[in-house]
């Protein structure tokens, strides 16, 4: 494998968090006076990169951060009752063995990602987890990353399901795997030129042979 480390977005791309995210922004969306999301609205925002969706949305571009925070810290009572994404704990399992390091980038918290991961048995896998609080701030660690372990950008792969994954990954050109089962559709992560896009978690598998 051409690739010694593969970085994992959280959120969408390991665990299935998206119908949860959806509960918690209708608990806050009223104290921000944002209209809730029906299920039925999901597959149509899946095409809106974050920041057109925080426009639709209308929530005020200052209470962005906050919003988010507080969403965090909601999820952490719910995050041990949360599944995989289907087919994800074999990939995974069968990925690690065929690079040096497995990693986490993620805008959720180091301390839900923890407890979700030794919830299902998958902490011992990765070598490091990553939080960044800013939505657009993904470029920046993964090229601390890259100067961490001394890394060229050709020997790394980030692997995420949104268009901010797919850009943070080319500002720091570093090989992006987008992956179509999360937040942002498939003709949206495909728009973007990603370096792989992926519609099964078992596709993943190919990166293995990929020289």
């Amino acid at each position: 494998m051409a690739y010694r480390t593969l970085i994992f977005d959280f959120d969408g791309t390991i665990a299935n968090t998206m119908e949860e995210s959806r509960l918690i922004f209708n608990r806050i969306a009223p104290d921000y006076g944002i209209h809730e999301i029906t299920k039925q609205q999901m597959a149509e925002l899946r095409h809106f990169p974050i920041h057109k969706l925080i426009e639709h949305l209308k929530i005020p571009a200052l209470r962005v951060p906050a919003f988010i925070a507080r969403g965090t810290v909601m999820m952490r009572s719910s995050i041990p009752n949360l599944p995989l994404i289907d087919g994800m704990r074999e990939v995974l399992e069968s990925l690690r063995p065929a690079v040096d390091r497995f990693g986490i980038l993620t805008s959720n918290s180091v301390a839900n990602v923890e407890l979700f991961l030794d919830t299902h048995g998958l902490r011992d896998l990765f070598d490091f987890i990553s939080s960044t609080s800013k939505l657009t701030g993904k470029s920046k660690y993964l090229n601390a990353v890259r100067k961490q372990y001394s890394l060229t950008a050709e020997e790394m792969l980030y692997i995420g399901d949104e268009v901010r994954d797919v850009k943070a990954g080319q500002k720091s050109g570093i090989a992006v795997a987008a992956v179509t089962w999360g937040y942002n559709s498939e003709e949206t992560l495909a728009a973007q030129n990603p370096d792989h896009l992926f519609s099964k978690p078992d596709e993943l598998l190919r990166l293995i042979s990929i020289r």
